[in-house]
């Protein structure tokens, strides 16, 4: 039997996976549960097998198991993990994300004194390359650095505000219940503009249930990131994307009846925002990245309903 599964999404993770995989290998106070390793390869084109064949090889108190999930997407390679997984809990890490030594414990022991949380995210600070702007903290949460206390805490439905699915742990029965097959955004993914969003649907299905979804503090991550995830053209095409899956995830909270009165209200919000944005930094745009981005984002809210209503489940 298995009580947790630690669930790694990588994609061309060759360089980042072993970083990962030697954080989970020091885990402390694991002793009292039974857990295991499942590494989902997103259609990987780089040696990222036989890296996970050289750490399978080595002797261990649990087991690592790996998959190839050629359908392109995050939301593709979760659900595979969630469909291979063997623990009642799941705790999704990404490639880049670095574990504390007592992250699988701290995981583990959280969803067994909650048995009401359906979902709980981690604390993640970020580990830089280079220093991100002054005014990065504006911005920072959508790069998956989440720091929001030092208490657990209850994320309202009404709040609208999930963790991040770095880090997340979500626990299995939950999702087979409630999550569809087939999700409506795939996640980060090349050939998508609206990749974005994918957490917040699964989300929302759960918390749509009734289950709970909390902020554990106690599961702390460093999340690396790079100097080219700070540069202008990735950061606007990852607003743009954020911006552009708006409509779905938001609607997933109303009902049907509800949904056309909404639409109108978050469009009136969205112009709202972009025209005092606009106000108030338009001489900083070219200068101030942040500004840009958060431009990015309100322009992208606005056009998300034309935009998924014109392209549909194509985008």
């Amino acid at each position: 039997m298995i009580d947790f599964t630690v669930a790694i999404c990588t994609y061309n993770g060759e360089t980042r996976l072993p970083k990962v995989l030697k954080r989970l290998l020091y885990q402390i106070k694991t002793e009292h549960f039974s857990w295991e390793i499942l590494i989902i390869d997103n259609n990987s084109t780089d040696n990222t097998t036989k890296i996970v064949k050289e750490y399978q090889s080595h002797p261990g108190a649990y087991p690592i198991r790996y998959y190839f999930e050629p359908k392109q997407g995050i939301a593709f390679a979760r659900r595979r993990a969630i469909q291979e997984s063997k623990g009642e809990y799941v705790g999704f890490l990404d490639d880049d994300n670095l574990p504390t030594s007592d992250w699988v414990n701290a995981a583990y022991n959280f969803g067994n004194s909650h048995p009401q949380a359906g979902a709980y995210g981690s604390q993640i600070y970020g580990d830089y390359e280079v220093k991100p702007p002054e005014n990065f903290k504006r911005i920072a949460c959508f790069l998956a650095i989440i720091e929001r206390g030092q208490k657990p805490f209850c994320y309202q439905p009404r709040q609208g505000v999930f963790p991040v699915g770095a880090g997340l742990v979500i626990r299995k029965q939950a999702w087979l219940n409630n999550v569809p097959e087939q999700p409506w955004l795939k996640g980060v993914c090349a050939t998508s503009l609206s990749a974005k969003g994918e957490d917040i649907e699964t989300l929302s299905y759960i918390q749509n249930a009734g289950w709970e979804i909390w902020h554990n503090p106690q599961m702390c991550i460093d999340h690396q990131i790079p100097k080219w995830r700070l540069e202008k053209d990735y950061l606007l095409k990852l607003f743009r994307g954020v911006g552009l899956s708006r409509y779905p995830t938001r609607m997933l909270r109303f009902k049907h009846w509800q949904k056309p009165v909404m639409i109108l209200v978050y469009l009136i919000n969205d112009l709202g925002k972009t025209m005092l944005h606009l106000m108030r930094y338009r001489q900083q745009l070219k200068t101030d990245l942040v500004a840009a981005c958060e431009l990015e984002l309100f322009l992208n809210s606005l056009f998300s309903p034309f935009y998924h209503w014109i392209f549909g489940n194509q985008s």
